[in-house]
């Protein structure tokens, strides 16, 4: 039964603990501090978060590379939580509501927050906290990514980058389901294993070989349909080099640096698409959001996709949470953990 709403007297303020970025630069630029909380709008809720997502898109509003962060600011576009008050104008939402985000305007890195709910998700009873924070995001992007940019049809060849990563392990996992021959990229055996458990056909551990000769070797000269990309500058020239003619280069990040200026001429030997997606153009309305949250959470209820236990960090350790991430020391999501 929903709770009746709380709402907050007007010019009330509240303090709360977050990660704020004063300058942008490495990781040691997060730093805990206590902010002021503005009064409440009409138009807003009060969120206490419960988990909050880490993704690389956090890294690149860290360094300056996304302009979606001005310093001093508070990092972070993905939780899931509580709401302990709504403004007076607010329907649809109560105090006592879970509910979770993946959407700008940054500021997840914190144990409360003001926000607009235009974008908030209702939890079933059945989603966690840890789940929705973990794999939202990356769960809506693999949802576009797969669905919309590049259709998948059944029998494509799907090459997949940076496989064991949170977003990985789903493009890998819905791929499959969508009846594509799936080819993963890792970095380690250990990283293998976790991506042949997944349902990869074929794991190429960079490190070892040249993945677009393995792609090529795989597929008897063919080429992938099309690869999903986030590592950026290390493997964009591979990329296009294991496509299949009229292949499709899906470029949706540049974890190891922006890929640099490329003569689209190049691009004819082999009739190549390229897309550069932006997740806000894909989810910035309740209207262009919620066709994504329903596949998800379907494909997770279905069993077509599943979100391994993320890694844990304290709030006050994020800045060890992006150098494991940016080192790519870790498998799998990310999450930070607030104070009880």
């Amino acid at each position: 039964m929903p709770h009746a709403p709380s709402r907050i007297a007007p010019g009330q303020t509240a303090t709360t603990a977050a990660i704020v970025v004063e300058r942008y630069g490495g990781p040691e630029e997060l730093r805990l501090r206590d902010i002021e909380l503005p009064p409440l709008a009409p138009n807003e809720v009060r969120i206490r978060h419960t988990v909050i997502g880490v993704n690389f898109i956090d890294v690149y509003c860290r360094t300056g590379f996304f302009d979606l962060l001005k310093p001093p600011g508070v990092p972070g576009m993905e939780a899931a939580g509580i709401i302990e008050a709504v403004g007076s104008a607010v329907s649809g939402f109560s105090a006592g509501d879970r509910v979770a985000y993946a959407c700008p305007p940054v500021g997840a890195y914190s144990e409360r927050r003001n926000m607009a709910p235009e974008l908030l998700v209702h939890l079933a009873d059945d989603i966690t906290d840890e789940i929705a924070a973990a794999g939202l995001l990356k769960g809506v992007s693999a949802s576009f990514l797969l669905h919309d940019v590049h259709a998948v049809k059944p029998g494509e060849i799907v090459l997949i980058h940076a496989a064991a990563g949170g977003i990985g392990q789903l493009l890998v996992q819905w791929a499959r389901h969508l009846g594509a021959t799936v080819i993963a990229t890792v970095s380690s055996d250990d990283k293998a294993r976790t991506v042949e458990r997944l349902g990869a056909h074929h794991v190429i551990v960079y490190s070892r070989e040249n993945f677009a000769d393995a792609v090529m070797r795989l597929t008897g000269g063919r080429g992938a349909d099309v690869a999903y990309d986030a590592v950026g500058n290390d493997t964009f020239a591979g990329s296009l080099a294991a496509l299949a003619v009229r292949g499709h280069l899906v470029s949706f990040g540049q974890a190891s640096g922006p890929i640099g200026n490329w003569d689209i001429g190049r691009f004819a030997s082999k009739s190549l698409t390229i897309s550069r997606p932006n997740y806000a153009h894909f989810t910035d309305t309740p209207e262009k959001l919620e066709p994504h949250v329903a596949r998800f959470f379907q494909a997770l209820r279905q069993g077509v996709v599943k979100v391994e236990a993320p890694t844990r960090y304290g709030l006050a350790d994020a800045a060890n949470a992006h150098r494991d991430l940016e080192s790519r020391r870790t498998t799998g999501a990310l999450v930070l953990m607030p104070r009880p």
